[in-house]
């Protein structure tokens, strides 16, 4: 092997992450050398820690539950792959739209602690920071990116150049668990309920667009998160979720559309029979995709890349430029 290469494989140190998101809890174990992620472990858990906050300004002793029991789980996987040939060196664990509205954020924070994790409760810039960060990684230089991370409290979207960093970014307080809780009420939701979810969030992000100081014409959007994944699952009819299929598949505006409407006219229990869609993301994947749509029509883009890389490799990338101490735990 050259002696570079052995010098790079030297360089690379192993690194967890934790996303706590209104919807999806997640982890990532990977090596990590900068840019260079090499992912080892992925975990996955719907545990609805924002389910009632919007209305409630509280999380849920049941939600701080469910997402205590996934923990637990990443931290079994974490563990088993922490040796003494290649330790964790860091475990970084954010949340984002829940625990930022949330009263009682302190409460779920003492349950990470009582873990040995270190909760960081970040901004909305600070998440489309990360994001943007994670999907630019191994794009070429000077590649114009777009990014939307749908949430289930918040949407982020981005604009930037890779090399070159943001150039424009926005948190909307638009998700798909805070959308669902505000508008439907019937299942399935009423048209009306439907026009005035869609009504709430592209007057939003139409106005923010018509401020714009550049043309978003020659930007590539990527979508991030549980909603375009299920998407591009769901129109390839995958019966078992196939990460490498979906990471770079595009999906046109008027499938997502026509996608949007065909779930909107199901039952929940219909939805979650359809193939390609976890069961658990039924109750809010109408407004998910409607939320999605909304974007691409209010900031002109035909057409949405999927991509696997997201914030969680933002935030490993980010915690590879601290210092390395014996022990670290975040």
């Amino acid at each position: 092997m050259p002696a570079g290469a052995m010098g790079a494989r030297r360089a690379m140190v192993r690194r967890a992450a934790i996303d706590i998101g209104t919807v999806t809890c997640r982890l990532m174990v990977a090596d990590v050398d900068g840019a260079d992620i090499r992912v080892i472990e992925r975990g996955y858990e719907v545990t609805n820690l924002g389910e009632g906050v919007d209305a409630t300004g509280r999380i849920s002793e049941a939600a701080i539950e469910r997402v205590a029991h996934a923990v637990d789980g990443f931290l079994r996987a974490r563990d088993a792959l922490s040796t003494p040939e290649h330790p964790v060196v860091s475990t970084t664990v954010m949340s984002t739209s829940a625990a930022r509205d949330a009263k009682n954020a302190a409460e779920f924070a003492d349950m990470l602690a009582r873990r040995g994790l270190h909760l960081e409760v970040i901004t909305g810039d600070k998440e489309a920071e990360l994001t943007f960060r994670g999907v630019v990684a191994g794009l070429p230089l000077g590649t114009k990116v777009a990014v939307v991370d749908v949430g289930g409290g918040s949407t982020e979207v981005s604009f930037g150049e890779v090399g070159c960093g943001l150039s424009a970014a926005r948190s909307f307080d638009i998700g798909c668990r805070r959308m669902t809780e505000r508008f439907f009420r019937h299942d399935p939701p009423l048209p009306l309920e439907v026009d005035a979810a869609m009504e709430w969030a592209t007057s939003q992000f139409q106005e923010w667009a018509a401020q714009l100081p550049f043309s978003t014409d020659a930007f590539q959007l990527f979508a991030v998160a549980g909603t375009a994944t299920s998407a591009i699952s769901m129109r390839e009819e995958m019966r078992v979720y196939d990460s490498e299929r979906v990471h770079g598949a595009r999906m046109d505006v008027d499938q997502l559309e026509q996608l949007a409407g065909r779930l909107a006219a199901m039952t929940e229990r219909e939805r979650e029979q359809v193939t390609g869609l976890d069961p658990k993301r039924a109750p809010v994947i109408v407004a998910g995709l409607l939320i999605l749509t909304a974007v691409l029509r209010s900031f002109g883009f035909g057409a949405f890349t999927a991509s696997e890389s997201d914030i969680l490799q933002g935030m490993l990338s980010c915690a590879a430029e601290e210092p390395v101490r014996s022990g670290q735990v975040r």
